[in-house]
């Protein structure tokens, strides 16, 4: 059997796997499927699930990685993803690691691939399987539930500069999942900066403040609405932006935002 990757890369199964995951959301998915002992190496940023990962030595940041500390685990497979790790880190890697692993989940559903990319590869397809199933029966129950009006609210990221999302990312689709939409920006750019004027304030219903990859809290979220005079939102960063296994939790957090438990 072949798989194939985010870069169009295949793979064969290889239950033997030695494996460094540079992408926080993909180890906690490697975990779930039962793969910690077959993990040699994770970013300080793998926090999920903290009793498995606590033994799985740290090799750097997502994109500030050691080299020669990966090199001396041996791995013969790395995961990344587009987004998160640097591309002139990943072809160094490339050099000593013989299988590179590219995933690049782009809207919810993209999910079940990426389940399905892992558990092909690493020889858990079963349980791969019944995580999709799970996944499948979230998003149902997301769909089946009632939303409100669309809503145009500016997602930031990143404060000084202050920087956003584009529509050509994960979040955004995780947000158009509920109707919520984001605003034009003038800089396109996946990531675009933006300065505070009244034709962006005008433009929104309100303010999502991420908890990461900046730590937003209540006391930005104050200021912020006292500034602009909108609605303005602390919401939980890994709800928004984890896929693998996370996303289960961040269905359920969508729904409860579609029900007004959440950000009221």
């Amino acid at each position: 059997m072949t798989l194939i990757d985010a870069a169009g890369a295949h793979h064969t199964p290889d239950p033997a796997a030695r494996i460094v995951s540079l992408v926080p959301s993909v180890t906690e998915l490697l975990c779930d499927l039962g793969l910690a002992s077959q993990l040699v190496g994770r970013t300080g940023f793998c926090i999920h699930p903290a009793d498995q990962v606590a033994a799985i030595p740290k090799v750097g940041g997502t994109k500030d990685v050691n080299i020669d500390k990966i090199r001396k685990l041996a791995p013969t497979h790395l995961v990344v993803n587009i987004d998160e790790n640097e591309k002139p880190t990943v072809e160094a890697l490339a050099e000593f690691i013989p299988h590179i692993v590219v995933t690049h989940p782009l809207a919810p559903r993209d999910n079940l691939d990426l389940a399905r990319l892992m558990g092909g590869v690493f020889c858990r397809d079963s349980e791969a399987a019944a995580w999709c199933a799970q996944f499948e029966a979230e998003y149902a129950a997301l769909q089946a539930t009632p939303k409100g009006p669309p809503r145009t609210m500016l997602y930031c990221i990143w404060q000084d500069p202050w920087m956003s999302v584009s529509p050509d990312t994960y979040i955004a689709r995780m947000m158009a999942e509920i109707g919520w939409r984001l605003p034009p920006m003038r800089e396109p750019a996946r990531y675009p900066r933006f300065e505070w004027n009244a034709a962006l304030v005008d433009a929104i219903d309100g303010v999502l403040l991420s908890t990461e990859p900046y730590r937003f809290t209540e006391a930005h979220a104050d200021a912020l609405k006292r500034q602009i005079g909108k609605p303005v939102h602390l919401i939980d960063g890994e709800m928004m932006s984890w896929y693998g296994s996370r996303s289960l939790a961040g269905l359920r957090y969508l729904r409860a935002i579609a029900e007004g438990k959440l950000l009221v």
